[in-house]
C-alpha cells in the first residue's frame, strides 16, 4: 500500500466515523466515489445497488485530490439524507439515456461492475489476486475508453485463440459484464466460448517417481529443495507449501488453499520422513504475499532453472499415485482439496493409458475376482 492509498484509507475511515454514505474509491490515478445509491434513471432496478460515481478531473490520486473527493462524499451523504439526491447532477444523463446504455466508457462500466462484485464477497489479498488474474486480466485489455457495446467485447474476443482456454476465460467475463450492463444480444458470447474443457487438453506426459526423486535430490538451494519436495510428497498447489500446519506431521494441513484448509497425508511416507519435511526451509519469498503472486514465483522458479516438468505436475503425479493406491475418488479428492468432480474429470483424463492397463492387471490377477462360464 503506497502513501496516497493510506491517506485514502485515512479518509475513509474519518468519512465512516461520521455516517458518511459512501467512501472514496481509487482506479488508476483517479478518484472516485462509491457507495449504495439508487438506480440511474436508465437502470431498471427497483432497489438501491452498490454504485461508483466518478469525480472527473479535479479528483486525482493526491492529497489535494482526496481533500476534494471527501468533500463530495459529505455533499453527497448530506443530499441523501435529506432526500434531495439527484443523478443530473453527478452524471451527464444525455449520455446515458434510454436505449444508449452502451454509451457510458468501458472503463465506467468495469469500475461499477467490480463495486458489485466486492459488495456480495468479503474481500480479501488472495480474493483480490484471483479478482485481477481473472475478471482484471480481460477488463483490462478491453478499450477502456471506449463506449461499452457488443462490439468492443466481441472484438476483443475474436483477439484470443479459438477453443483456447484464453478465449473461454474472455467469453466468461466480457459476458458477465454484458450482463451487468444489460447488453442487448449478448447471447452472442456465449456462442464464441467454443471447446475448450478439460478434456481438450493434450494428455500430460508425467514424469515418473524416480525421477521426481531425482530431480528433487538435485536441488541444491536449501529452501527450494524443502518447497519442491513438499508438493511432490503432498501434491500441494504451488502456493501451499508456505501455508501449513505440521503440528501432526507426517499428516500436514494446509491453512489456506484455494478451496480452504484440509488435511493431507503423504503416499510415500518415506519422502516425508527421509527428507525430514517437517524440519521448514522456505525461499526468501514474502509470507505477506497473496497466494496468487506466490505461486508465480514458484512456477516461475521450475522455468528459471529449467526443471524437468512444471510445477503442477507434482501435483497430477499425486493424482496419479492415488489412483495406483486405489484411494477412492472421493478421498483423493478430499486429500487434494477439490471436488469429486474436478478429480474424475481433469485428473483422470491426463493418466496415461498405463495407469489403467496396470489396474486391470491388479484386478484379473486378484484370486476372488469372477470368472467366465465353464471355466
Amino acid at each position: 500500500m503506497d502513501a496516497i492509498d493510506q491517506k485514502i484509507q485515512q479518509a475513509n475511515e474519518q468519512l465512516k466515523k461520521k455516517g458518511t454514505r459512501v467512501v472514496i474509491y481509487r482506479r488508476g490515478k483517479s478518484l472516485s466515489l462509491r457507495g449504495t445509491l439508487p438506480p440511474k434513471p436508465h437502470i431498471k432496478r427497483d432497489k438501491d445497488y452498490s454504485q461508483v460515481i466518478s469525480l472527473g478531473r479535479n479528483a486525482i490520486a493526491s492529497d489535494k485530490g482526496i481533500l476534494y473527493a471527501t468533500a463530495k462524499a459529505k455533499l453527497l451523504t448530506g443530499q441523501l439524507l435529506a432526500g434531495t439526491f439527484n443523478w443530473d447532477e453527478w452524471i451527464d444523463l444525455d449520455k446515458v439515456a434510454p436505449n444508449r446504455i452502451e454509451a457510458r466508457r468501458v472503463a465506467d462500466w468495469c469500475a461499477e461492475y467490480e463495486s458489485y462484485y466486492w459488495q456480495r464477497l468479503l474481500r480479501t489479498p488472495d480474493r483480490e489476486g484471483n479478482w485481477k488474474k481473472d475478471h482484471g486480466l480481460v477488463f483490462s485489455k478491453l478499450e477502456q475508453d471506449t463506449p461499452l457495446s457488443m462490439e468492443v467485447l466481441l472484438n476483443y474476443i475474436q483477439t484470443t485463440q479459438a477453443d483456447s482456454r484464453a478465449r473461454k476465460r474472455a467469453c466468461d467475463y466480457c459476458y458477465k459484464l454484458a450482463e451487468f450492463a444489460q447488453i442487448q444480444g449478448r447471447e452472442q458470447i456465449r456462442k464464441l466460448t467454443g471447446n475448450y474443457s478439460v478434456h481438450s487438453v493434450d494428455v500430460r506426459k508425467l514424469p515418473s517417481d524416480q525421477e521426481i526423486f531425482n530431480f528433487c535430490n538435485s536441488i541444491k538451494n536449501d529452501g527450494w529443495r524443502w518447497v519442491v519436495r513438499m508438493m511432490a510428497t503432498y501434491g500441494l498447489r504451488n502456493y501451499e507449501p508456505f501455508r501449513i500446519d505440521l503440528q501432526d506431521f507426517p499428516t500436514i494441513r494446509v491453512l489456506r488453499g484455494k478451496t480452504g484448509k484440509r488435511f493431507v497425508v503423504p503416499l510415500y511416507p518415506e519422502w516425508a520422513e527421509a527428507w525430514e519435511l517437517d524440519k521448514i526451509y522456505l525461499p526468501n519469498i514474502n509470507l505477506d504475499y497473496t497466494n496468487s503472486k506466490i505461486g508465480t514465483k514458484v512456477s516461475g522458479w521450475f522455468i528459471d532453472n529449467n526443471a524437468p516438468f512444471s510445477a503442477y505436475n507434482l501435483r497430477h503425479c499425486y493424482a496419479r499415485r492415488c489412483f495406483e493406491f486405489d484411494i477412492a475418488p472421493d478421498r483423493a479428492a478430499k486429500f487434494m482439496g477439490h471436488s469429486l468432480s474436478v478429480h474424475l474429470q481433469v485428473y483422470r483424463a491426463w493418466f496415461d493409458e498405463s495407469v489403467y492397463i496396470a489396474d486391470y492387471n491388479k484386478a484379473i490377477a486378484k484370486d476372488g475376482r469372477p470368472k467366465p462360464p465353464n471355466y
